[in-house]
């Protein structure tokens, strides 16, 4: 039989063991976990609206009409009016002719890669695409070639030499770098090599691009230069589930052919109408994004003139990276006790040797809470010199 305890005792062993924290608070900077008062800097709260009164008040007040539960798949009976109300919202909102809800994220990824390549075709992956993205390539049995990360050269090379259907999967936003892809040249790659794009715009939606409308808006780009979009409710819309946005034919195909859409409970209806509200507040969100881009650049250019190095980003997502993983959870450990509640991530997340701390800025971080984080971090690297360097 597996020895499990000896695979837990050599993850403590590696300074890999992952435990959980128990928060007792809405998502917010101030936060109470496992009983102590701690400000945040390490949720995808990205605009603050996982606790905002408009988005509560939505759900609220949707209860009477749509009960709890989802009640059964959405091919049963579990396609509520407010499932469908979303949906044409997410649709407008990412310029294309139809979008299908998702319960999470993971799922929409796992089932939408897995639904549009098989047995035969052949799937180019960025080497940091997060997980589900990967799940969902290794679950379509297709063959995954995965390319350097945003090397374009590379993945020409492997698409010129590569014949039959072909499926090219990345982030938009990076979730452990806080880079952007470079879309334009995947787009103009995938134009040249008949291949179809999908983006995982997760960590982009509500951030990146006019009105918030994600990493393809940003750069200029259309529905038929990304025909697939993904995106979660979970980060910057504050809410829950997951979406896929594009033309009618391709929603109507996923929607036959994508598992964890097909056998899953639908989502609670109520989420669903708070989540519409959610990119009402997302569009004319302008004010908190340029606040956003503020403390982003403050903190970019005091946390540099510290000694700490930084990746770059201009997203909320601001790695610190240090190294090897005992760094990693020293500095996390030495500004805990600041009060600063900062997560260390380590492998499998990201490559050996790059661990690091995620930095995440919501728009509901003030300048004082920022001040309070750089202080931490001065004090944090005078007693860990080796570390922190």
């Amino acid at each position: 039989m597996r020895d499990f305890r000896a695979e837990l005792e050599k993850r403590r062993e590696q300074g890999l063991y992952r435990w959980r924290r128990q928060v007792e608070t809405p998502q917010q900077p101030d936060m109470v976990v496992d009983g102590r008062p701690v400000l945040s800097f390490c949720s995808n709260d990205y605009l603050g609206l996982a606790n905002d009164p408009d988005a509560i008040a939505a759900a609220r007040d949707a209860l009477p009409e749509t009960g709890l539960g989802g009640g059964a798949s959405h091919l049963i009976c579990g396609h509520h009016s407010a499932h469908h109300r979303l949906e044409e919202t997410l649709a407008r909102f990412t310029g294309r002719e139809s979008a299908l809800f998702f319960s999470t994220g993971y799922m929409a990824n796992m089932g939408v890669i897995s639904a549009l390549a098989g047995r035969g075709d052949t799937i180019f992956s960025d080497r940091l695409n997060h997980a589900s993205l990967i799940d969902g390539c290794i679950l379509s049995r297709a063959t995954v070639k995965r390319y350097p990360h945003c090397d374009m050269t590379a993945l020409e090379e492997q698409l010129a030499t590569t014949d039959g259907h072909k499926l090219v999967v990345t982030d938009g936003v990076f979730s452990m770098d806080g880079d952007v892809a470079p879309l334009p040249e995947m787009a103009a790659l995938c134009r040249k090599h008949d291949a179809l794009l999908v983006v995982d715009d997760a960590h982009g939606f509500g951030c990146v691009g006019p009105e918030g409308r994600g990493s393809v808006a940003h750069f200029g780009l259309g529905s038929e230069d990304v025909p697939i979009v993904i995106g979660t409710l979970g980060k910057a819309f504050g809410t829950s589930g997951a979406f896929v946005a594009g033309s009618a034919m391709m929603v109507d195909y996923l929607v036959q052919k994508a598992r964890t859409y097909i056998y899953t409970t639908a989502m609670p209806p109520a989420v669903a109408l708070a989540s519409c509200t959610s990119v009402r507040l997302v569009k004319q969100a302008d004010d908190r994004r340029e606040h956003l881009a503020r403390l982003i650049n403050r903190f970019r250019r005091e946390a540099q003139a510290l000694g700490y190095t930084l990746m770059p980003s201009d997203t909320p997502i601001q790695p610190i990276l240090l190294g090897d993983a005992w760094s990693a959870l020293a500095l996390s450990k030495a500004l805990e006790g600041r009060g600063i509640w900062v997560t260390a991530i380590r492998p499998p997340t990201v490559p050996e040797g790059e661990s690091r701390l995620r930095v995440t800025f919501s728009a509901s971080h003030t300048e004082a809470h920022l001040d309070k984080l750089l202080t931490a971090l001065g004090e944090a690297q005078q007693e860990l010199p080796g570390h922190a360097a």
